[in-house]
């Protein structure tokens, strides 16, 4: 029995579907959001085992790749997913990370991505990286956010163009905003919500990461 059996439906509702799979040596998450009425998808984040990637895209009619930023582990599946004629779209600000994996497009803060009868809103939340981005599917109480938001805190700001006070405000005033039920889906590890979260902001504020 090969791959093709693998179940990876995460979460649904009467309008969409999430598939996750988990890949590579950092344990990325990697997302399918799908409309369930056309049938219509897109991945997030191509990050490795692009064999895997591939065959979940073709499964599930994916057309297209958005990325949450542009750090090596989250990019490694890029090429192979470019050669088979998925359109890949980054911010501008971290496309000069992709520039020997290649891209096709940017995303752009507050943009409107529709993907059949969903619509999907780009959130930028600098401060992991400058270009770092999160996805709100409207109508839904989903939201990728990539290595911006965690069970339990930021994301590292460590790394070049990382800034602990930008991606505190960031989150504060971006993603913080939405209602406590809603789903944070994050680059790794488990989901959490923002209630859980919300009450936390102080507490990662104090510890200074």
């Amino acid at each position: 029995m090969g791959s093709s059996s693998e179940n990876t439906l995460h979460w649904s509702n009467s309008t969409v579907e999430v598939h996750k799979v988990v890949v590579g040596d950092y344990d990325n998450n990697v997302f399918v959001v799908r409309c369930h009425q056309t049938g219509e998808a897109l991945l997030i984040d191509a990050a490795n085992e692009h064999e895997r990637l591939l065959e979940m895209c073709q499964r599930l009619g994916v057309t297209r790749v958005l990325e949450t930023h542009g750090h090596f582990d989250h990019i490694q599946a890029i090429p192979a997913m470019r050669e088979a004629g998925y359109h890949v779209a980054v911010t501008e600000l971290d496309a000069p990370m992709l520039a020997e994996k290649g891209y096709d497009g940017f995303i752009e803060h507050d943009e409107m991505i529709e993907v059949g009868q969903l619509r999907i809103q780009a959130i930028h939340n600098p401060g992991h990286t400058p270009g770092s981005i999160s996805f709100r599917v409207l109508d839904t109480p989903l939201l990728f956010t990539g290595d911006t938001l965690f069970p339990g805190g930021p994301g590292n700001t460590k790394f070049p163009g990382g800034s602990f006070e930008t991606i505190i405000n960031s989150i504060d005033n971006l993603l913080l905003v939405y209602p406590e039920d809603t789903i944070v889906l994050p680059g790794h590890g488990l989901d959490t919500t923002i209630g859980k979260e919300r009450p936390h902001l102080k507490e990662w504020i104090d510890r200074g990461w």
